[in-house]
């Protein structure tokens, strides 16, 4: 089992759940981020910290599709190990549907 962060966390990036990561497997891109399920040891610290419910595990079944999409920009986008600054909107885009389609940024983040 692996975690994974979910379509909420578009354009709301809360980066709550990066500080408590024992193993530092949180990558960064514009608008999202992603945990590397390779590197992912299953604590589960990570997914009561995240405000919208972003993380969730692979064994849920919205979870289990997020997990290519996880691994691969994991793959393509630098590590992050502190908290960030989230986005000033963040709030207004928490309950809006299909993020990933319409809003998701395959771009790095800093």
């Amino acid at each position: 089992m692996t975690y994974v962060v979910a379509e909420g966390c578009i354009r709301c990036k809360y980066m709550d759940c990066v500080e408590v990561c024992p193993v530092d497997c949180f990558y960064v891109g514009e608008n999202m981020l992603v945990i590397h399920p390779d590197e992912c040891i299953d604590c589960g610290v990570c997914e009561p910290e995240c405000p919208i419910e972003a993380i969730l595990p692979d064994t849920d079944s919205e979870g289990e599709r997020w997990v290519e999409m996880n691994r691969e920009y994991a793959e393509k986008w630098p590590n992050i190990t502190r908290k960030g600054e989230p986005p000033a909107d963040r709030e207004e885009w928490k309950d809006v549907p299909n993020k990933f389609e319409t809003q998701f940024s395959p771009k790095p983040g800093k």
